[in-house]
């Protein structure tokens, strides 16, 4: 019963496959065979296999085994969870952080036990997944605000006076662009709402010192509850919620994926306690970053790409049409750089691209040989060129048009 459905997705260009990396996360790696340049990772500090910290992780291994053999409530806390936690307060700023496995298993806990009493959810119209995925289970509307969009935001608001809960990314996954925390925050503190950034691309990249978009922004003590993720700047895996400290016992209490999932594994734990180490001791790292994102994304708006509103190390090229992406996207890994089409339903229909993320651990020359390709490429294909005017036609009206509610 499956081959009919792989078939119409491989017809429409939406057939996915994995491929093997045989070499640690870094700038090059080792992809089937072949030394390529790495333009999609989320490592974005380069963090993944520093020395450092994967020490941290081998030693957490030889003194408490591989696996936490349980959940917290039923076996305990070990040692790594409760410094983990201890760190990432500190470092967020907030009272108190609770740890989850997985960045998508905090979404799933935190946003149903914060529905719990309220009226409604507004989530931004490009929400990730693991956000959609957790508003929908929740007992109540679910309806969506336009793409970064206060001003309807708070119309919705004004129109239902009922206690709500508001939901956005910090740094949106597929666009790169930054949520108007300053503005979805005014709109919030007038009403019986509270406000929830997924800031799992802006931990560690965001900010003066990297503690994420609530800091860029300037709102470091205001009631914003806050999730992020150890498995992008940090390196490593899981995700955490940071927040009163109220909100984390409740969460302890009511929070299912935290009471029914065995516990982040202490080796994991370790090597983010270490990451947030290097973050605080290294911000040069953060400022390469930073650099390098602005070479590529200038040179890739010179070729004429639409980046949409990228303000962050994530750097997608629209193109729009599925085919086209997938053909860019192939075209690049035969110059020896990896990063592939991003298509529906990740994405809108109509607005596929090929998303670029830049590292710390990129080099300028890494930086330089990717737009010469990108070059070429364009200068090999003219329908290409074409799809790049429809790609900057789609830019300029995306997010225009908004379903009242999300199916």
């Amino acid at each position: 019963m499956y081959r009919p459905r792989l078939d119409a997705l491989a017809s429409r260009s939406l057939l996915r496959r994995l491929r093997t990396i045989e070499s640690a996360p870094g700038a090059e790696v080792e992809l089937e065979g072949r030394r390529v340049l790495l333009f999609s990772s989320n490592n974005y500090l380069d963090l993944a296999a520093h020395p450092r910290i994967t020490e941290a992780a081998i030693n957490a291994i030889r003194r408490y085994g591989v696996g936490a053999g349980a959940s917290r409530l039923v076996s305990g806390s070990l040692r790594p969870h409760r410094e983990l936690e201890e760190r990432l307060a500190a470092f967020k700023r907030v009272e108190a952080t609770i740890v989850f496995t997985t960045g998508y298993q905090a979404n799933l806990g935190l946003i149903p036990t914060l529905a719990e009493g309220r009226a409604v959810i507004y989530a931004d119209r490009l929400c990730h997944a693991s956000l959609i995925d957790a508003c929908r289970l929740c007992e109540i509307p679910l309806r969506i605000y336009r793409h970064r969009d206060h001003l309807h935001l708070s119309r919705l608001l004004q129109k239902s006076h009922a206690s709500a809960l508001v939901v956005t990314d910090g740094v949106f996954s597929m666009d790169g662009d930054v949520a108007p925390l300053p503005d979805l925050y005014k709109a919030v503190e007038h009403s019986a709402a509270t406000l929830v950034v997924d800031d799992a691309h802006g931990t560690g990249v965001m900010g003066h010192t990297g503690r994420g978009t609530v800091e860029h922004w300037g709102l470091e003590g205001r009631p914003i509850v806050q999730m992020g993720t150890l498995s992008k700047a940090l390196g490593g895996l899981g995700g955490f919620v940071a927040g009163s400290r109220d909100l984390i016992d409740y969460l302890v209490n009511r929070a299912r994926p935290f009471i029914y999932t065995t516990a982040l594994p202490p080796a994991l734990a370790a090597a983010a306690i270490a990451a947030l180490d290097v973050i605080e001791a290294e911000p040069e790292r953060r400022a390469r970053l930073w650099s390098l994102r602005h070479r590529l994304h200038e040179g890739i708006r010179q070729l004429g790409f639409a980046t949409l509103d990228s303000q962050s190390p994530i750097i997608p090229l629209l193109v729009g049409d599925t085919d086209a992406a997938c053909s860019l996207s192939d075209a690049l890994l035969a110059h020896g750089i990896y990063a592939p089409a991003i298509r529906p339903p990740t994405v809108p229909v109509g607005t596929s691209r090929v998303r670029m993320s830049v590292t710390a651990g990129h080099r300028p020359e890494h930086i330089d040989y990717a737009l010469e390709a990108l070059k070429k490429i364009c200068a090999s294909d003219p329908r290409l060129s074409e799809r790049l005017t429809s790609g900057r036609e789609t830019g300029r009206t995306k997010g225009r048009k908004t379903r009242s509610t999300i199916p």
